[in-house]
């Protein structure tokens, strides 16, 4: 049976993604507690459920100290497990709650709960919650509409399987960099599309702007030398159990350079890895 964990911060959107889940033809439980995933995930194999999704966050936050010791022995009893963390930046969080007007889990009981307040659980949730942040694959959802977070969780649960899979995610620094990145590869010091008019409007996946790109020896040098770093240490990261890793490239506005390295990259890995591939700015177009 495959149990996918889905956890996170508190309006980073998890319920998005159960949703997608059920969509996939999961069977979602939400907001489980702890103690009850060893006696669900038996009883589910009773009734032959084959894929099931289960949703805990920081609302039983006195027992998710329990999850990565249950998560190993359900693995060590033959099921296929997987973990994915949602995050996003404090500013975006803090955005949100604003905008729904919730209160934070951690807040208390208080029907008022100033920004300052809202800060600190944010904070502290992010102190409860990062052994399983180690222990997951992370995703990014700040930038991320619902139909983006929707199909980036599908696609990490149809790539699963045995081997590990690289994600491949292209960006802008003038919008930060992503926090669910493992590897940072800045290539601004490349040439650049932008500053040919023909070429403003396109993107790295146009081939005018790869044929621009293919011209410069340094494109094709750091090209290189990426595929070589990570070439290097991937079997090392396959042996000590990643599930995913995720490299991200960025360039000024994730327009042209970023994703053109993003493509290439992708498609030289794919040969030997399980490989995904998204651009953050275009996605979010």
């Amino acid at each position: 049976m495959e149990i996918v964990l889905i956890t996170g911060m508190s309006g980073s959107g998890k319920s998005v993604a159960l949703h997608a889940l059920e969509d996939s033809g999961f069977y979602c439980v939400d907001n489980l507690p702890p103690e009850l995933l060893m006696p669900f995930a038996e009883l589910e194999q009773k009734r032959n459920e084959q894929r099931v999704a289960i949703a805990i966050d920081v609302r039983s936050a006195n027992s998710l100290p329990l999850m990565p010791d249950q998560l190993m022995k359900l693995k060590s009893l033959g099921f296929k497990t997987s973990s994915i963390f949602l995050d996003a930046s404090s500013d975006t969080l803090l955005r949100r709650y604003s905008e729904t007007r919730r209160r934070h889990p951690l807040s208390g009981r208080s029907e008022s709960a100033d920004e300052l307040a809202l800060t600190e659980s944010i904070e502290y949730e992010r102190e409860i919650l990062s052994l399983l942040r180690e222990k997951s694959h992370v995703i990014d959802t700040s930038f991320l509409r619902a139909p983006q977070l929707q199909s980036y969780v599908k696609s990490l649960v149809n790539s699963s399987s045995a081997k590990m899979t690289l994600v491949f995610e292209s960006f802008g620094f003038k919008r930060g960099i992503p926090i669910d990145a493992d590897y940072v590869f800045d290539v601004r010091m490349l040439p650049n599309p932008h500053y040919e008019n023909a070429l403003r409007p396109l993107t790295g996946k146009d081939e005018p702007v790869q044929e621009f790109l293919e011209k410069y020896p340094d494109v094709k040098d750091m090209q290189a030398q990426i595929q070589a770093f990570m070439n290097h240490w991937l079997p090392a990261l396959e042996k000590d159990h990643r599930n995913y890793i995720t490299v991200a490239i960025g360039c000024t506005g994730g327009q042209h350079r970023s994703v053109y390295l993003v493509e290439k990259l992708s498609q030289y890995f794919s040969a030997q890895w399980l490989t995904l591939k998204r651009h953050r700015e275009l996605d979010s177009k």
